[in-house]
């Protein structure tokens, strides 16, 4: 019985002997693989200090240059490593990992099978051996801010540049700033072939600019040209008249500041086809750019001047960042300038074209906007249907096959601005009066506006107030807060809260995105 009694159990005993040993394996295998992982990343943190790249790197000048460099020797005490330039940014894993791993395999088989005193130095340190060593992303994520403290005119002028026109130049951070990394006092900017301010000896063709601005002679539509540029745009004729302004409490999501509706009546004016682009607010930074701080007033009083010269327009400080937050210029409208800055941009092409350029009154934006219409939009369609606000859109998705012809907006906008040619124009030819970015008005906001001056003006303008009157929705509004009657202003403060500066600027916000604006010029009887 006995034997019987061992006999059972033993297969019992063979098991947990099998199930201590596969733990023991497994703990085993767990400290080795730990220590393996812990190895190998002190190895790969090793190898990425300075010291080890120094070890295969035999440039005679490598360690002495780099010292040297505005990456080392700078006033901000921040010193960039080695791998922080020739390897993809860390955090990309993938990327960076695998370039470290080929270009450490092919610095290790140099090392030991090639003769240093056979390289040609002078080779490998030109433009051309340089790029192929240098990931564009890398500078990129190091230089967020591409407008540092101290930057000269010309340098912002090449940064702006560069950033409209990355794809078409070819050109990497490199081509411009070789010398930054490794320091060449021999190093010759001229090598930069299309970079505005990278070489000031680079003759511009100045045939092709426009030598005069259009003359106006009637009132009809003209294209405008701006002096000293290449650039030109269009001005709609807007026929004087009266409408209806405001909406009444039976519209859809309509708002106590929107009423009482009143007469209206507005004088003959001209208004561009299209907010101002990133082209032409350019060619005002490039014209005007100014370290100085002229105060909003100054501006202000001399728009009504007309002894203002253009030389003695003070243009905007170097914006904090991307100002076009990375989606593109040309053609896409201008954003994130103040208020203060557009009345500037209004002042220069006033003085440029020697007519008299403006932001639009509130009454004469929402004149244009309706487009001799009275209806919620200018296209048909209740507001209702096209809202994302109410009970029923938990259930139902709101309709957005006709307003998406007409408007860039939360539903159609892939959450930035858009070019004009992405809508159809409204019944007086103006495009994106609604949505793609918000567009400043000449008046003071007031929520009872409405309610002073009597049921019947003329050429209306508020002039009390804090804020400024903002109008037409951007990308990312609701269709409730696209109708023609909706209003809202500034918030100056909070728009500029994670602005770094002090003094906060008073050409750029920081946090606001869709605020643009568009220039009307007023008709000379």
């Amino acid at each position: 019985m006995a034997n019987n009694k061992f006999l059972n159990r033993h297969p019992e005993g063979q098991k947990g002997k099998f199930f201590n040993s596969k733990i023991f394996i497994l703990v085993l295998g767990l400290i080795v693989g730990g220590g393996l992982m812990t190895a190998l990343y002190k190895t790969s943190v090793y190898f990425s200090t300075d010291e080890s790249c120094m070890m295969c790197h035999v440039h005679p000048h490598v360690e002495n240059s780099w010292k040297l460099s505005k990456h080392v020797n700078n006033g901000s005490g921040v010193k960039t490593h080695c791998v922080a330039c020739h390897l993809p940014p860390q955090t990309n894993t993938w990327d960076h990992y695998t370039a470290k791993a080929k270009l450490g395999l092919k610095d290790a088989w140099s090392f030991l099978t090639k003769d240093s005193a056979d390289f040609n130095w002078e080779t490998k340190s030109e433009l051309e051996h340089a790029v192929k060593y240098i990931p564009n992303e890398s500078c990129k994520d190091c230089h967020q801010n591409l407008f540092p403290e101290g930057i000269t005119d010309d340098g912002v002028t090449a940064h702006l540049y560069y950033e409209e026109n990355e794809a078409k130049l070819d050109l990497q951070c490199i081509s411009c700033h070789l010398d930054a990394g490794h320091y060449n006092p021999n190093y010759n900017h001229s090598k930069m072939v299309g970079i505005p301010g990278a070489n000031a000896s680079t003759p511009v063709d100045t045939s092709l600019f426009f030598k005069e601005a259009t003359p106006v002679t009637s009132f009809a539509d003209y294209v405008e040209q701006i002096p000293g540029t290449m650039l030109s745009f269009k001005m709609i004729a807007i026929p004087g008249g009266s409408f209806k302004m405001g909406s009444d409490t039976k519209e859809a999501f309509h708002k106590a500041d929107e009423s009482p509706v009143r007469n209206v009546t507005i004088s003959p004016f001209f208004m561009a086809e299209v907010e101002v682009t990133w082209d032409q607010y350019w060619a005002f930074y490039g014209s005007t750019m100014s370290e100085g701080r002229t105060p909003p007033e100054t501006v202000y009083a001399n728009n009504s001047n007309p002894d203002v010269t253009v030389d003695g327009i003070s243009g905007p400080t170097p914006p904090f960042g991307f100002p076009d937050q990375g989606w593109g210029s040309g053609e896409r409208p201008a954003i994130t300038m103040t208020h203060y800055a557009a009345e500037t941009f209004c002042q220069w092409l006033s003085m440029k074209t020697g007519k008299k350029y403006r932001l639009p009154t509130e009454a004469e934006w929402e004149y244009a906007a309706r487009g001799g219409t009275q209806t919620p939009y200018f296209f048909a369609g209740n507001p209702k249907d096209f809202s994302d606000q109410g009970f029923w859109r938990k259930f139902f998705a709101a309709k957005t096959d006709s307003i998406s012809s007409y408007v860039i907006y939360s539903k159609n906008s892939d959450n930035r601005t858009q070019e004009p040619e992405a809508v159809k124009a409204n019944p007086f030819g103006l495009k994106n009066m609604l949505g793609n970015v918000m567009e400043y008005c000449a008046d003071k906001y007031d929520p009872e506006a409405y309610a002073k001056g009597g049921e019947n003006v003329t050429d209306p303008l508020v002039t009390e107030g804090t804020e400024w009157v903002v109008r037409g929705g951007n990308y990312t509004s609701d269709a409730a807060d696209l109708r023609c009657a909706s209003r809202t202003h500034t918030e100056h403060e909070a728009w500029l809260k994670t602005d770094p500066q002090q003094p906060k600027s008073i050409w750029w916000y920081s946090d606001i995105k869709g605020i643009g604006f568009r220039v009307v010029c007023e008709f000379d009887k």
